[in-house]
C-alpha cells in the first residue's frame, strides 16, 4: 500500500495493525496513522470550514474590537505553533542533507500543520475586526487538534518507556512544546473578549449577556445561570429582565415581514391587472388618469373569477427561513446520533457474550456511549433554541403586522357598518388573530422539521432493524402503515372540531367583550342573568365539541401507546414463527426494542405535527384574509393645497358608501367651504351628517367625484374616545407640552373646575373608555385634545350634545364660535343646537345622504324652505339675548356659582391678571395632590412563589375525586403491565436453546401478546377518564368565573382593564380547556416511566444504587432551581400580555381619531414597545428551558453510562437478557427525565390559569340579586314616591363624598328635572338610586320601602332608566329590547311605535330579527337612543329616570320623545337629567345640584323668580 511507503521508506511502519490496536489488552495506533490521519483531520476541518466562516463574518459585522491582552495572547500562541511546525520541517530538511533521508510524511504533515496554524492565527485577528467575542469554530478546532495530539502523546510516552533507543530527541521536544501550546490555545479560546466599540450592550442599562458569552457558555446555556440564581433566591421582577437582543425586537422583525407581504400583494396585483384590465386601458387613452382604474374597479365587482391570493406562507418563509435553516442542519446531525445508542447496546451485549474480549473494550464502549449522548444532547438543545427563537420572532411579526393593518384598515369606524366586512372581522376575531393564531405558529415551528425528520428516522430505524431481524421487520412496517391512515382520519376529524370550537370561542369572546363594554347597562336593567344564559349556551356548544375531541383524543392516545408494542409483537411473532431455528436472543430482542423505541417518537409526532400544521393552516388562512382586507383608499382625499384656492374643503360630485358592495350612503355632494369659516351641518337622525365627516376624513369608500381638504385635520367624534392614561396625556396626545397654551385650552374647554374635583388634577388616570368621567367631561377632554393639537381644519361631530346648555354656550363662545380659540380655523360642526346656527357662516342641511339646502342663516330663512319652517317650529331663541353672547369686558362668567376666570377670552383684560394669580395658586395646590390617588386601573399583577396546593386541590375537586382516583389506578396498571411485559421478554431471550430452537417460544409469545392487550385497555381507560375530567372541570370553572364577574360591583369594572377580563375568558380558559388535561396526562406518563426505568436498572445492576441517589439529589436541585425562575417568568410573561390586547382594543375603538390626527406611527411604536416588553419575559423562559434540558440530559447520560459501566464490571454474573433490558431502559431514561421536568414545570405554570380564574371569587361582590323570601308587594312600586333622606355616596373608600346631604321628597307622578354643571353629581344621584354605588350615608325610600334592604334585581327590574350612552348588544333588535322574552310581539311593536321607530324597523328586511352589529354600530346614535326609549316603554315601571337621554338627537326627535314621555308616563314619576333646559321647563320641580350638594329645589317658575343659579342657566340657554 502506498501509505506504508509514504510513512517509512523501508515499509517498516504500516498504516494500520489490528493486532496492535484492537485484539490486545493494551491498545495503541501505529506511528504512520499518528503522523497522517491524526495530524490531517483537524487541518481538514479548519480548511473546509474557513471559507464558509469568512463569508458569514463578512455579512455579520458586529463592530470592531480593540486589541486586548487575550487577543494578543491568542495570536502569539498561533504564531508560536506555526514556528514549532516549521522548525520540524527545517529539521527534516537538515536530516535529508546530512545523512538519512526521512520519509515524505515528515515533510508533508508539519508543512500542512504549519499553514493551518498560520490560518488559525489570521482568523483570530479577522474575528476581532468583525466583533466576534468568542468563536465556536476555533474552539472546536483547538479541541479536535488537542484530542488527536493526545493519542500521539500517550503513544510517545509508551514508546519512550519501551524503546528508549528509537526516540528522536528533537521531534519529541517540539511535540511536547506543541502539545503544551495547544493546551494554552484551548484554554484561551474558552474565554470571551470585550464587547465591540459602539455596540448596543455598552449603551444598554441591562443588556442580555448572550452576545458577550463564550462559546462554551452558549452551547451549555451557562450565561442564564445568574438570572436562575436570582430567581431561586427571590421571585424575579420586571427589573431583573434583560433587554431583548436587537435582532429579536419589533422594529427589526416586523418591517421585514410587512415588506415581504407587500411585495407578494404587489405581485398578485400586477398579474391581475395584466389579465383582467388590459383591454380597458387601451380603450380610454384620452380620459383622465384615474378613469381606467375606476373602470377596472367596477370590473372587479362583476368578475367572480377566482383570483390568485397573495401567499402569506411564502412571505413568512422568506422572512424567517434563512435563520430557521440552521435548525435543519442541527436536526440531521441529531437524527444520526440517535442511532448510535442502539448500535453501542448491540456491541455491549456482544461484549458480555464474548468472555475472551479484553475488558478495556467494555470501558471504551461506555465512554463512547457517554460522549455520543452528550454531543447529541447539546445539539438537540441548540436545535430547539433556534426553533423557539424563530417562533418568538414569528409571533412578534404577526402581532405587528395585524396591528399595522388595523391602523390602516377601512375597517372599524367605517367597514363595521358595512355588513360584509362586519361578518368577516369582529373585534373578538382580531384579538384571537393576535393571541391564539400567533401562538399556533409559535407552537408549530418547534415541530415543523419533523415533517422531513420523522421519515428519515423511520428509514434509518428500519435499515438497522433489517440488519438485525431480516425480512420479519416487514410485518412491523405493515402494522405501522396501517396506523398512519387511522391517525390521519383522527387528525382530520380533530381539525373540523377545532374549527367549530374556534367559531364558538370567537362568538363567546365577542359576547363577553360586549357585555364588559356595556356592563353598566346590564346592571341598570338587571339583565345579567339573561346574558349569563346566552354565554352559557355558547359555552355548552363549545364543550360539546370539546367532548367529541376528547373521545378522539383517547383513541389516538391508544394507537400511540400501543403502536410500538404491536409493531414489536408482530415482528417477533413472524420472526420466531417462520422458522423454528430463528432464535430470539438478547442482542436481537433488545437492540430491536431500542430501535422500536426510537421509532415510537417519529410515529407519534407525525400525526401531531400534521394536526398542528392543519391548525396553523387554518390560522394562516384567517391571517391572510385579514391582511388582504381592502385598506382605505390612499387618494380618496387630496391634501395638496390648490394654488390660490380660497377654499379649505371642496367636494365635487361626491358619491360615498361604507363598502364597495353596498348602495351609496352619500350621493351628489357638492360643497365648497371657504378657509376660516364656521360651517354648521344639520339634519334629522340618520340623515348622513356623521358620514359626511367620515367622507372628509377618507374613512368611506369614494365611488365618484373628488374631495380636497387643505392642511391638517383634527376630528372630534360623536362618542368621545378616551385612552386609558392620565387626563394630561389624553389632551396632549403625543405633542410636547406648551404650558401657556395648555392652560388656555383647558380653560376654554371648561375643564378647569373638573381638574379641581379630580383626585390628582390632570395627572389623574382615566379608566378604559373614560369610565371615571361623566359624558360631558369625556366630550370636553376630546375637544381639548383637538384644540391643543392646533390643526387647520376641525371636524366636530356634535360635541355639544353631551354637555349642558350652560357649558355648551361657554364652549361655543370660547372655542368654536366667531370669537373662540379656533376663530381662524375652518370648522365643520355637526349640531342639533339651534341657538348657534345664526353665528355660522354657512349651513348645510342634510336629508337622506344628500345636501338639500346650503347658505347662511339669513339666506336659508329668506328662501323659506324646510329649514326655515323647522327653525320657526323649534327655536324659542330670543335673538337679542344671543347677540350679546361674547362676555363683556371685565365680566365674570358664572359657572354654576363658581367664578370662572376669563383668561385670554375675547374681551378679558382687567380681570385677567387677578385671575391668573389665583390660577397659579390653584395650580400649585393641585401639584401637591397625591398622585397615587389618581391611579385607577390595576394592572394584572403576577403572583409570586410556588403555586399553592389549594389550586391543585380546587382543580381536582372540579374534576371529581372518584374520576381522579380512577385515572391514577389505570395509569399505575398500565405501567406495571408494560414493565412486566419487557421483563418477560428478557426471560424469553435467556431461555436455553435445545437443538437450535427454543421449546417454550409459543407460550412466551402468547403471554407477551396478552400483556400488550391489557396495556392497551388501561391506556384507553385513563385517557378517556382524564379528558372527560378536564371538560367537567373547565365547565365548572367557567361558570363560576362568569357568575363571579357578573356579581362584581361597578367599580370593579372601572378598575380592571377589560383586556385582563377578556384575557381570563380567552387565554386562561383555553389553557384549562385544552392544555391542562393533556399536560397532566403526559406528566403522569413520564413520571411512571422514570420510576419504572430506575426500578429495572436497580434490579439488573444493583451497583447503580450507589449513583442513583446522588444523581437524584442533583436532579431535584436542578429542578427546584429551574421551576422557581421558570414559573415566575411565565407569570411575568402572561401579565405583560394583557397590555398588548388592552392597547389593541383601545386602538380599535379609536382608529378614526388616530388616523385623523395622523398619529398612526406613534401608536404603532407603542404597540411594538408592549410586544417587546412581553417578549422580554418570554425569551429568558425559553432559554431557561434549554438550560434545564442540558443539565438534566447530562444527569440522564450519567445514569445510562453508569448502568453500562456496572454491567461491564459485573459481566461475569449478568445474563445478556437482563443487561439488554437494563440498558434499553436506561437509553429511554434521558428523554423521560427531561420530559418529566418539562411537564412538571408546565403543570405548575399552566395551573396558574386555574389560579387566575379563581382569583375573582375573592373580590368584593355586590349585594344579593334577590332575597329568598321577598317581602315586596307584587306591583311595587305602585305610586312611585321617592323619599331621599340625608343621602351621600362616594366612588371609592379613599375619595371624598361625590354627593352629600341631599334630602328631598318626590311624590308619585311628579316630573322632576335635575340640572347642574357637568360633573356636579347629577348622574351620581341616579347611580345611588339604582344602587350601582351603595350609599355612604342616608337612605332612599321608594313607596316607603328602604331600597337598601332589597335584592338588587328586585330593585333594578322595577324602576327604569334611559341611560346616557345608548348601549346595544350584537343580536336581534328584539333581543336588545327584551332579552328575557317576557313580552309579546304586539307589545314590542307598540313600544317601537311610541318611540317613533316603527317605520324604520318595518322598513328593515328582517324587521325585529334585524341583526345589530357589535355595539349597535350599524344604527346611528340617535336611533340607538330611541331604542333605549322603546326598552323603557316596554318595561313601563312607575319610576323612569332619563339620564341626558336626548343628547344625541335633533330637536324634532327630541320633541317627539318628550311628548311620548308626557303621554305614556303621565302617571309615573319621571326624573330627567337635562342639558336642554327647554325640555324641563314644564316639569313640576327642578333640582339644581352644584359640586355634589343641593343648591335649589323648586318649580321652574319660582326658581326663575329667585334669580339664582337656575335663572343664570336659563338665561344662557336663551329661555328667559
Amino acid at each position: 500500500m502506498g501509505f506504508d511507503r509514504f510513512c517509512s521508506l523501508d515499509r517498516s511502519d504500516p498504516f494500520w495493525d489490528w493486532n496492535r490496536t484492537w485484539n490486545t489488552p493494551n491498545p495503541d495506533v501505529t506511528p504512520c496513522f499518528q503522523n497522517t490521519v491524526l495530524v490531517w483531520l483537524p487541518c481538514l476541518y479548519l480548511w473546509i470550514s474557513a471559507p464558509v466562516y469568512l463569508i458569514y463574518l463578512r455579512s455579520h459585522n458586529h463592530g470592531y474590537i480593540c486589541m486586548t491582552h487575550l487577543n494578543k495572547a491568542k495570536t502569539a500562541v498561533g504564531f508560536l505553533l506555526w514556528i514549532v511546525c516549521w522548525s520540524d520541517v527545517f529539521y527534516s530538511f537538515w536530516e535529508a542533507s546530512s545523512s538519512s533521508v526521512p520519509a515524505a510524511v515528515h515533510f508533508v504533515s508539519p508543512t500542512l500543520l504549519g499553514l493551518t496554524m498560520l490560518l488559525a492565527a489570521l482568523l483570530v485577528q479577522y474575528e476581532r475586526m468583525k466583533g466576534v467575542q468568542s468563536s465556536g469554530v476555533m474552539l472546536i478546532f483547538w479541541l479536535l487538534t488537542l484530542m488527536c495530539a493526545s493519542v500521539s502523546f500517550r503513544s510517545r510516552i509508551l514508546q519512550a518507556l519501551d524503546q528508549p533507543k528509537m526516540v528522536s530527541v528533537w521531534r519529541y521536544t517540539t511535540f511536547y512544546i506543541y502539545y503544551a501550546l495547544l493546551l494554552v490555545a484551548l484554554v484561551l479560546s474558552c474565554f470571551t473578549d470585550r464587547p465591540p466599540l459602539f455596540s448596543q450592550t455598552v449603551k444598554d442599562s441591562n443588556p442580555c449577556p448572550e452576545p458577550g458569552a463564550s462559546f462554551l457558555s452558549r452551547i451549555t446555556f451557562w450565561w442564564i445561570t445568574r438570572m436562575m440564581v436570582t430567581g431561586y433566591q427571590r421571585p424575579l421582577e420586571e427589573k431583573d429582565l434583560w433587554s431583548l437582543n436587537p435582532e429579536d425586537r419589533s422594529q427589526r422583525v416586523v418591517p421585514q415581514l410587512v415588506r415581504r407581504w407587500n411585495s407578494e400583494c404587489q405581485k398578485v396585483k400586477r398579474t391581475e391587472q395584466g389579465t383582467l384590465y388590459s383591454p380597458k386601458r387601451v380603450a380610454h387613452p384620452e380620459g383622465k388618469e384615474g378613469q381606467p382604474v375606476e373602470e377596472a374597479e367596477i370590473l372587479l365587482v362583476k368578475t367572480p373569477k377566482k383570483t390568485k391570493e397573495p401567499s402569506l406562507f411564502w412571505a413568512l418563509c422568506l422572512t424567517f427561513g434563512p435563520y430557521f435553516l440552521i435548525s435543519c442542519l442541527y436536526k440531521i446531525i441529531q437524527d444520526i446520533l440517535m442511532f448510535v445508542g442502539p448500535e453501542i447496546l448491540r456491541l455491549l451485549i456482544r461484549f458480555v457474550n464474548d468472555p475472551s474480549a479484553p475488558s478495556w473494550q467494555g470501558f471504551f464502549y461506555t465512554a463512547l456511549l457517554f460522549l455520543c449522548t452528550c454531543v447529541q444532547s447539546l445539539i438537540l438543545q441548540r436545535y430547539f433554541h433556534v426553533c423557539f427563537v424563530s417562533g418568538m420572532r414569528l409571533r412578534t411579526a404577526i402581532i405587528g403586522a395585524v396591528y399595522r393593518k388595523v391602523v390602516e384598515l377601512l375597517l372599524f369606524q367605517a367597514l363595521v357598518i358595512s355588513s360584509a366586512a362586519r361578518r368577516t372581522s369582529t373585534v373578538g376575531e382580531i384579538v384571537n388573530l393576535m393571541s391564539v393564531d400567533a401562538q399556533r405558529f409559535m407552537d408549530l415551528i418547534t415541530y415543523i422539521n419533523m415533517i422531513w425528520s420523522a421519515p428519515l428516522q423511520v428509514v434509518l430505524a428500519l435499515y438497522f432493524l433489517w440488519q438485525n431481524l431480516g425480512p420479519s421487520v416487514l410485518a412491523g412496517v405493515a402494522v405501522m402503515l396501517l396506523m398512519v391512515p387511522v391517525n390521519a382520519v383522527i387528525a382530520m376529524k380533530t381539525k373540523t372540531y377545532q374549527v367549530a370550537q374556534m367559531k364558538s370561542k370567537d362568538q363567546r369572546i365577542k359576547l363577553m367583550n360586549e357585555m364588559l363594554n356595556g356592563i353598566k347597562v346590564l346592571k341598570l336593567y338587571a339583565w345579567e342573568l339573561a346574558f349569563k344564559d346566552k354565554v352559557s349556551e355558547i359555552r355548552e356548544s363549545e364543550l360539546k365539541v370539546l367532548k367529541k375531541a376528547a373521545y378522539l383524543g383517547a383513541v389516538s392516545t391508544f394507537t400511540w401507546v400501543c403502536a410500538p408494542f404491536l409493531v414489536a409483537l408482530s415482528t417477533f411473532s413472524v420472526y420466531v414463527l417462520i422458522d423454528e431455528h430463528n432464535i430470539l436472543d438478547a442482542q436481537k430482542a433488545f437492540v430491536s426494542l431500542a430501535l422500536f423505541n426510537i421509532l415510537r417518537f417519529p410515529l407519534n409526532m407525525l400525526p401531531m405535527v400534521i394536526s398542528s400544521m392543519v391548525q396553523a393552516s387554518v390560522s394562516l388562512k384567517r391571517l391572510r384574509v385579514f391582511l388582504s382586507h381592502e385598506e382605505l383608499q390612499e387618494d380618496s382625499v387630496e391634501h395638496k393645497a390648490v394654488a390660490g384656492s380660497p377654499h379649505s374643503i371642496t367636494i365635487e360630485d361626491g358619491v360615498f358608501s361604507w363598502s364597495r358592495t353596498e348602495s351609496p350612503t352619500l350621493k351628489r355632494l357638492n360643497v365648497c367651504i371657504p378657509e376660516g369659516s364656521l360651517v354648521a351641518v344639520v339634519g334629522h337622525v340618520g340623515s348622513g351628517k356623521s358620514s359626511l365627516l367620515s367622507a372628509l376624513l377618507g374613512e368611506m369608500d369614494k365611488l365618484e367625484g373628488t374631495v380636497a381638504v387643505k392642511g391638517s385635520v383634527a376630528y372630534i367624534p360623536q362618542q368621545a374616545w378616551i385612552q386609558n392614561s392620565s387626563l394630561k396625556d389624553n389632551i396632549l396626545f403625543g405633542q410636547e407640552r406648551r404650558e401657556a397654551w395648555y392652560r388656555q385650552v383647558v380653560e376654554a374647554c371648561a375643564l378647569q373646575p373638573d381638574l379641581e374635583i379630580l383626585p390628582a388634577g390632570d395627572e389623574t388616570e382615566i379608566g378604559e373608555k373614560g369610565v371615571n368621567l361623566s359624558g360631558g367631561q369625556k366630550q370636553r377632554v376630546s375637544l381639548a385634545r383637538a384644540v391643543y393639537c392646533d390643526r387647520s381644519v376641525y371636524l366636530l361631530d356634535d360635541p355639544l350634545s353631551a354637555v349642558d346648555a350652560h357649558v355648551g354656550k361657554h364652549i361655543f363662545d370660547w372655542v368654536i364660535g366667531p370669537q373662540g380659540l379656533l376663530k381662524d380655523k375652518t370648522r365643520v360642526l355637526v349640531t342639533h343646537g339651534l341657538s348657534y346656527l345664526h353665528q355660522a357662516h354657512l349651513i348645510l342641511v342634510m336629508l337622506d345622504g344628500e345636501i338639500t339646502e346650503v347658505g347662511s342663516y339669513q339666506q336659508l330663512m329668506a328662501t323659506d324652505g324646510a329649514f326655515a319652517e323647522f327653525q320657526r317650529t323649534y327655536a324659542t331663541v330670543d335673538q337679542t339675548e344671543d347677540d350679546e353672547s361674547p362676555p363683556k369686558s371685565g365680566a365674570k362668567g358664572k359657572e354654576n356659582g363658581s367664578v370662572m376666570a376669563l383668561v385670554g377670552s375675547p374681551g378679558a383684560n382687567s380681570t385677567s391678571k387677578v385671575s391668573l394669580m389665583e390660577k397659579e395658586e390653584k395650580q400649585l395646590n393641585q401639584k401637591t395632590k397625591d398622585l397615587k390617588v389618581g391611579k385607577l386601573t390595576e394592572a394584572d399583577k403576577a403572583s409570586t412563589g410556588r403555586v399553592k396546593l389549594s389550586v391543585f386541590w380546587s382543580y381536582l375537586k372540579a374534576i371529581g375525586l372518584a374520576l381522579s382516583c380512577l385515572s391514577l389506578l389505570l395509569f399505575l396498571a398500565h405501567h406495571l403491565v408494560s414493565m412486566f411485559s419487557n421483563y418477560w421478554l428478557s426471560l424469553w431471550t435467556d431461555d436455553p436453546v435445545v437443538n437450535g430452537t427454543q421449546p417454550d417460544r409459543l407460550m412466551r409469545l402468547g403471554v407477551y401478546g396478552a400483556l400488550g392487550l391489557s396495556q392497551g385497555v388501561a391506556v384507553f381507560g385513563y385517557s378517556l377518564a382524564m379528558s372527560i375530567g378536564g371538560i367537567l372541570a373547565s365547565r365548572f370553572l367557567h361558570q363560576s368565573m362568569l357568575y363571579d364577574v357578573l356579581r362584581s360591583p361597578m367599580f370593579f369594572f372601572e378598575r380592571t382593564p377589560s383586556g385582563n377580563l377578556v384575557n381570563r375568558f380567552a387565554k386562561e380558559m383555553d389553557t384549562i380547556d385544552s392544555v391542562i388535561p393533556s399536560i397532566l396526562k403526559m406528566f403522569m406518563g413520564s413520571m411512571f416511566n422514570v420510576l419504572g426505568s430506575c426500578v429495572i436498572i436497580l434490579i439488573a445492576t444493583p451497583l447503580v444504587a450507589i449513583i442513583i441517589p446522588v444523581l437524584g439529589v442533583l436532579y431535584l436541585l436542578v429542578q427546584r432551581f429551574y421551576v422557581a425562575s421558570s414559573r415566575q417568568l411565565k407569570r411575568l410573561e402572561s401579565v405583560s400580555r394583557s397590555p398588548i390586547y388592552t392597547h389593541f382594543n383601545e386602538t380599535l375603538l379609536g382608529t378614526s381619531v388616530i388616523r385623523a390626527f395622523g398619529e398612526q406611527e406613534r401608536f404603532i411604536r407603542e404597540s411594538d414597545r408592549r410586544v417587546d416588553h412581553n417578549q422580554k419575559a418570554y425569551y429568558p423562559s425559553i432559554v431557561a428551558n434549554r438550560w434545564l434540558a442540558v443539565r438534566l440530559e447530562f444527569v440522564g447520560n450519567c445514569i445510562v453510562s453508569s448502568a453500562a459501566l456496572f454491567a461491564v464490571i459485573a459481566r461475569e454474573s449478568l445474563s445478556p437478557g437482563i443487561m439488554g433490558l437494563s440498558i434499553s431502559y436506561a437509553l429511554q431514561l434521558t428523554a423521560s427525565l427531561t420530559w418529566l421536568v418539562r411537564m412538571s414545570s408546565d403543570v405548575e405554570t399552566n395551573i396558574v390559569a386555574v389560579e387566575r380564574v379563581k382569583e375573582y371569587c375573592d373580590t368584593e361582590k355586590e349585594a344579593q340579586w334577590t332575597h329568598q323570601a321577598s317581602s315586596l308587594p307584587p306591583g311595587w312600586p305602585t305610586t312611585g314616591c321617592i323619599d331621599i333622606r340625608g343621602f351621600g355616596l362616594r366612588y371609592r373608600e379613599d375619595l371624598d363624598l361625590a354627593i352629600r346631604n341631599i334630602s328631598i321628597s318626590i311624590s308619585g307622578g311628579e316630573k322632576v328635572g335635575i340640572v347642574g354643571r357637568t360633573g356636579a353629581g347629577k348622574s351620581s344621584l341616579t347611580l345611588g338610586l339604582f344602587r350601582i354605588i351603595e350609599a355612604a350615608e342616608g337612605k332612599i325610600f321608594i313607596d316607603g320601602v328602604d331600597i337598601s334592604q332589597l335584592g338588587l334585581h328586585e330593585l333594578r327590574s322595577r324602576i327604569t332608566i334611559i341611560p346616557q350612552d345608548p348601549v346595544l348588544f350584537s343580536g336581534s333588535l328584539r333581543m336588545n329590547l327584551d332579552p328575557f322574552d317576557s313580552y309579546s310581539d304586539e307589545e314590542v311593536w307598540r313600544a317601537l311605535e311610541f318611540s317613533h321607530l316603527k317605520s324604520f324597523v318595518s322598513g328593515l328586511p328582517d324587521k325585529l330579527s334585524h341583526e345589530c352589529s357589535e355595539g349597535g354600530e350599524n344604527l346611528s346614535v340617535g336611533q340607538r337612543q330611541l331604542l333605549c326609549l322603546a326598552r323603557a316603554l316596554l318595561r313601563k315601571t312607575k319610576i323612569l329616570v332619563l339620564d341626558e337621554a336626548t343628547a344625541a338627537v335633533d330637536m324634532e326627535t327630541d320633541n317627539l320623545i318628550q311628548s311620548t314621555i308626557r303621554s305614556q308616563f303621565e302617571d309615573c314619576t319621571v326624573l330627567t337629567i337635562a342639558h336642554r333646559l327647554n325640555t324641563i321647563m314644564d316639569y313640576t320641580r327642578v333640582l339644581v345640584l352644584d359640586k355634589g350638594e343641593m343648591s335649589e329645589f323648586d318649580s321652574p317658575s319660582s326658581l326663575i323668580r329667585q334669580r339664582g343659579t337656575f335663572y343664570q342657566m336659563a338665561r344662557d340657554a336663551g329661555l328667559v
